[in-house]
C-alpha cells in the first residue's frame, strides 16, 4: 500500500526521526522557485488528498510517532506543538461542522445560541471573529496574495473541514476501534485542457462525482433555505427588531451562503462539465428537506 510505518504520512514521521536524531531546518525561500511539481485543480482530487494527509497525521499524532512522544526531550516543544497544528487538522471537523448545522437550524426554529447583539457577553465572540480572520488576511497579504486568493482559501478551509477531515476523523476513529482498515488514495494530477483553462480562470472545478460533494451541497443548500425561511419567519412575527437575539446567527449564516457561492453557480448556472451533477443536487435536497423539517 505504500505505508511504511502503518499511516499514509511515511514520511512526515521520517522527517520527525531525522528532527529527533539533531538535524536542524532553517527557513528559506529564494525569489526563483527551487521545485516546481504537479499539484491536482479540481475539488474532488483536491479534498481526497486532504483526506489522505489529515488521515495520516491525526494517526501519527494518536501513535507512538506523537511528536509529543517521539520528540520528548530531542526537539523544542514549539516544534513539537507546530507538528500538531497539522497533527489534529481531523479533529478541526467536528466544531466547524457544529456551526455550520446547529445556529442555522436555530435560526430557522427561532431559538438563540448566541448572546443578543446589545449584551456585552458579545464582545468575546466578536473580538474572535474580527482578530482572527483580520491577522489571517494580513499574513496572506504579507505572503504575497490577493484579498481574492485569500478569501478563496476560506472557501476551502470550509469545505476541508466539513468533507476531507470529517471523513479522515471517522476512518481514524474505525481504524482504532477494528472497524475498518487506512488505505491509500491516490490523487490524480493529470488535468483535462478545458479543465485546466477553467482553473486558470479562477472557476472552482469539481471534477468527478463524488460523496464529498454531497455534504458540501447540502450544508451550502442548508444554510441558504435556513437564510430565507428564518429572515421571513423574523420578519413577519417581530419585525426587523425581532432579529436581536438572532443577529450574530443570522449574520453566521450570511458568510456561509456567500463562501458558498461557487457552490450555487455549480448548481444553478453552470453547464460545462466542471459543474455539480443532478444527481448530487436531489440528494442534497432529499438531506436539506429532512433537516427543515425537523425544525419547523
Amino acid at each position: 500500500k505504500g505505508v511504511r510505518y502503518g499511516c499514509p504520512l511515511e514520511d512526515v514521521i521520517t522527517g520527525l526521526q531525522i528532527q529527533c536524531h539533531g538535524w536542524r531546518s532553517v527557513y528559506y525561500n529564494p525569489a526563483r522557485k527551487g521545485f516546481l511539481g504537479k499539484a491536482p485543480t479540481s475539488l474532488g482530487q483536491i479534498l481526497v488528498q486532504h483526506k489522505r494527509w489529515s488521515e495520516g497525521f491525526l494517526q501519527m499524532s494518536l501513535s507512538n510517532y506523537s511528536p509529543f512522544l517521539l520528540g520528548h526531550g530531542k526537539i523544542k516543544l514549539g516544534l513539537q506543538m507546530g507538528y500538531s497544528v497539522c497533527g489534529f487538522w481531523a479533529l478541526n471537523s467536528f466544531p466547524t461542522f457544529y456551526y455550520v448545522i446547529i445556529p442555522s437550524l436555530c435560526f430557522l426554529s427561532g431559538v438563540s445560541v448566541f448572546p443578543e447583539i446589545t449584551s456585552p457577553w458579545c464582545i468575546p465572540f466578536i473580538y474572535v471573529v474580527v482578530a482572527s480572520y483580520s491577522w489571517s488576511l494580513m499574513e496572506s497579504l504579507q505572503c504575497g496574495d490577493t484579498a481574492v486568493e485569500w478569501w478563496n482559501a476560506q472557501r476551502m478551509w470550509l469545505m476541508r473541514r466539513t468533507t476531507s477531515y470529517l471523513l479522515a476523523a471517522i476512518d481514524t476513529i474505525g481504524g482504532m476501534l477494528g472497524v475498518s482498515e487506512s488505505g491509500f488514495e491516490l490523487t490524480v494530477k493529470v488535468d483535462e485542457s478545458q479543465a485546466l483553462e477553467r482553473y486558470k480562470k479562477g472557476k472552482m472545478e469539481f471534477g468527478p462525482i463524488s460523496g464529498m460533494f454531497v455534504i458540501i451541497t447540502t450544508i451550502a443548500l442548508f444554510n441558504l433555505v435556513c437564510l430565507v425561511l428564518g429572515l421571513g419567519r423574523v420578519l413577519l412575527r417581530g419585525g426587523a427588531e425581532g432579529l436581536g437575539p438572532l443577529f450574530l446567527q443570522a449574520v453566521l449564516c450570511v458568510a456561509i451562503v456567500v463562501i458558498n457561492a461557487p457552490v450555487y453557480e455549480a448548481l444553478f448556472i453552470r453547464r460545462d462539465s466542471g459543474g455539480l451533477p443532478y444527481f448530487v443536487t436531489l440528494v442534497s435536497l432529499c438531506f436539506v428537506s429532512s433537516l427543515c423539517l425537523q425544525a419547523i
